[in-house]
């Protein structure tokens, strides 16, 4: 089988481990990977293994104007294929300007990255996420005639579905992680065909040994609560924070750690400082992977207060160290996060539901031990990490051999498809 091109917006990233793991599985199975980035990233803050990729991936930001100029001259030069890319542009009511705007800019983008695969023989690419990386991903097919597909998660469907029922017109088909974003994608978008969009979970690996029982000093220590993501807005910390005032002025004696960095610290800082939470609530900044199982470990309960989500890793870390979760009833959290048997949901928006939960499983900690087995026990058999990018690969390439003729099936016989 020919090479595979894999495009994300910003590659390698230490906050998407899951993408190298399914580049490193396509390869294991003997597909040649040619790893792309729409951004340009630094190396600080990598992995070993993330500088690895580093080093071979192709970026496309910044543009030099003899790309530039080649890309224009190549779109140019293929009025058809141009139409039928400007044309989602003008139809679409909803976009914007600047949206518009952007998407000529990714349209080049585009057919730079045609010209930069053209010459390893590219037979078809992926694109992780909805972002404008799918976009390039759909620009080069087109222009190379060779099939592109893409991965959805969360808000990249949900809250910034930009040129999206293009895309998916036009792929080949759609991997996307919940079933909830497959009946969301199917009825928001009717003309899709049910058979492209294909739902795989991600997953954690299997934490081998439980938690040990806590000793008498860590009983009598506050109640933790532990949240774990990038400072967005979209993870709503400041309804956590809003949260831990109530919970501090009904007398509860807790800390709250809030995990990761992002552009709303300033303002949670200043939301923290408010409300005179200093000693209360804590933000830990970036926590390296290897380093949130002693986070998970000294955490009574992990919370989530995200207003869109996928199926979020953090939480299937957190179960399989058997810690009770906190997370909104909405998209595909319920897959993953049963009430009462897995873990814990609240109405998403209501904290007078999140805060009575809160207090709730503080009061009753001593008797959630089946909770905490249970959802170690969901994720072993859900959202195993190894499991889950088996099957990753076997419908990538099946999805493959289909398109592109018998030259890839050798390669799936040689497949395992459990574990």
């Amino acid at each position: 089988m020919r090479a595979v091109a894999y495009i994300a917006n910003q590659f390698p990233s230490p906050l998407e481990p899951y993408v190298l793991d399914e580049i490193n599985e396509l390869r294991r199975r003997g597909i040649e990977v040619i790893c792309c980035s729409g951004k340009r990233v630094g190396a600080e803050g990598l992995s070993l293994a993330e500088r690895a990729f580093w080093k071979e991936t192709r970026y496309f930001q910044p543009l030099s104007d003899e790309q530039l100029v080649q890309a224009a001259w190549r779109l140019a030069s293929d009025r058809q294929s141009l139409w039928l890319l400007v044309r989602p542009l003008l139809r679409d009511r909803g976009a914007s300007a600047s949206l518009r705007l952007r998407a000529l800019g990714h349209t080049l983008m585009g057919a730079v990255l045609a010209e930069e695969l053209e010459p390893s023989g590219v037979a078809h690419i992926h694109a992780h996420h909805g972002y404008f990386a799918s976009w390039m991903a759909l620009v080069a097919a087109r222009l190379l005639g060779i099939g592109f597909s893409f991965t959805l998660h969360g808000s990249d469907l949900l809250r910034r579905a930009d040129l999206l029922e293009a895309k998916l017109s036009a792929c080949d088909f759609c991997v996307t992680i919940s079933d909830f974003n497959r009946r969301y994608i199917l009825r928001n978008y009717p003309g899709i065909p049910a058979g492209k969009i294909v739902v795989q979970h991600l997953g954690v690996d299997r934490v081998l040994s439980w938690p040990a029982l806590p000793s008498t000093a860590e009983v009598n220590r506050r109640f933790c609560l532990l949240a774990v993501g990038r400072l967005n807005a979209v993870k709503n910390y400041e309804f956590l924070i809003d949260a831990c005032a109530t919970l501090r002025d009904q007398g509860l004696d807790f800390v709250c750690w809030i995990a990761g960095e992002g552009p709303e610290r300033r303002s949670l800082e200043s939301q923290i400082a408010k409300f005179g939470l200093g000693k209360r609530v804590q933000l830990a900044g970036h926590v390296a992977r290897s380093e949130l199982s002693s986070y998970y470990r000294h955490a009574d309960l992990i919370v989530m207060t995200s207003e869109s989500e996928g199926i979020p890793v953090s939480l299937m870390e957190a179960m399989s160290h058997q810690k009770i979760v906190l997370a909104p009833a909405i998209t595909g959290i319920p897959e993953l996060v049963e009430d009462r048997r897995t873990g814990f949901l609240y109405e998403a928006g209501s904290q007078s539901d999140f805060v009575n939960t809160v207090n709730w499983i503080h009061a009753n900690q001593s008797s959630l031990a089946t909770v905490r087995q249970a959802a170690a026990r969901k994720v072993a058999t859900s959202f195993n990490r190894q499991r889950n990018l088996w099957r990753f690969a076997d419908q990538f390439l099946s999805r493959i051999s289909q398109l592109g003729g018998d030259d890839a099936r050798p390669v799936l016989q040689q497949v395992r498809l459990s574990v």
